[in-house]
This record gives C-alpha cells, structure tokens and sequence, in this order.
C-alpha cells in the first residue's frame, strides 16, 4: 500500500496587524505543540508588490490529518480569531504534494 500523500493548505490573507497575527500564531503553535498530528512545517511569504498581503504555506503529512486538525476545536477559534485580523476574509488552497526537490 502506497503512503499517505504529504497534504499543503495555503492561506492567502491581507492585513496591517501583522504583529497581532503573529502573536496570535505563536499561542497556536503552544497550543499545537501537545496535540499529535497537525502540521509539520510553516512557511509564512509576505508579498514584495502587495503591502500587507501574505501567505501561510502549512504541510501536513496527509490530507487526513490536515483534516483533523482543521476540525479541532483550538484551530476554529484561532482561525476565527485570524479572519478578525484580516482586511477581507482569507482564502484557502488545498494542495496535494506532487513532487520536492531539495537543492541544498
């Protein structure tokens, strides 16, 4: 049996309060940090020709525990708590992996 296919959600948001957002992140990750499951990495992008538009690229390691998480209760009260953050509501982009190349 193959396994499980490596899952990425991409959050697409905009926002002047960037420094509550990440202190609003760094409570989730506490929070996360004794939960099994959930994502394993975190890439957040800030747009160079956007102000205040940025990009959360979260992996998991499937779409099943991406699943999981997004239906736990701390992640729903922290994505509340986000959106109220956000100049508009954020978008998400489901993505499975395909292929990774490590160049270094």
């Amino acid at each position: 049996m193959d396994a499980p296919m490596k899952f990425v959600q991409i959050l697409d948001f905009e926002t002047d309060r960037i420094d509550e957002m990440r202190e609003l992140a760094q409570q989730q990750e506490e929070s996360m940090a004794a939960r099994s499951g959930g994502p394993t990495h975190r890439l957040v992008l800030k747009d160079r020709n956007q102000p205040n538009r940025y990009f959360v690229v979260i992996e998991f390691d499937s779409y099943d525990e991406a699943m999981a998480n997004s239906e736990h209760p701390d992640t729903t009260k922290f994505a509340e708590q986000m959106a109220a953050l956000c100049a508009k509501p954020p978008t998400f982009t489901d993505c499975d992996v395909v292929d990774v190349t490590e160049f270094k």
